[in-house]
């Protein structure tokens, strides 16, 4: 009987295959990261005065934009990739009760809870074959 999911196994299991598409993966999850990450580097006096009325004290930009930028290049580039989908996995968990709270923002909210399992499902799987983590690890 034809069962789809074997279909896909097979071809992902294949190892070019899988190290493409683990590469893939690490850029879409590193893409929003950077762009946020420089976003806040280029609009830093707007952003902690956004920052500031919710709550969170300006003081904690250079930490957040060392998480999202720095977190968003350490998946790009595949380098300690397992802590940096940890970091960022806690990261959008906590963001998401700070900044998307409400019925207002439940999609971003639940957007966050996705990011962080993917996150999550990254820090088990680690960078793939396409990665400094690899080449490190040889």
């Amino acid at each position: 009987m034809f069962n789809p999911n074997v279909l896909v196994k097979n071809a992902v299991q294949q190892p070019t295959v899988n190290a493409v598409i683990t590469l893939i993966a690490r850029i879409l999850m590193a893409y929003i990261f950077l762009v946020a990450g420089w976003g806040k580097i280029t609009a830093y006096a707007a952003t902690t005065q956004y920052m500031e009325s919710m709550g969170v004290p300006a003081a904690l930009l250079p930490v957040t934009i060392l998480v999202e930028f720095g977190g968003g290049l350490a998946l790009l580039f595949g380098f300690q990739a397992r802590f940096a989908a940890l970091g960022l996995g806690v990261f959008s968990i906590i963001t998401a009760f700070i900044f998307h709270h409400g019925a207002e923002d439940a999609i971003n909210f639940m957007k966050n809870f996705a990011m962080a399992g993917g996150f999550f499902f990254l820090m088990l799987q680690g960078a793939g074959k396409l990665s400094l983590d690899h080449f490190i690890e040889k």
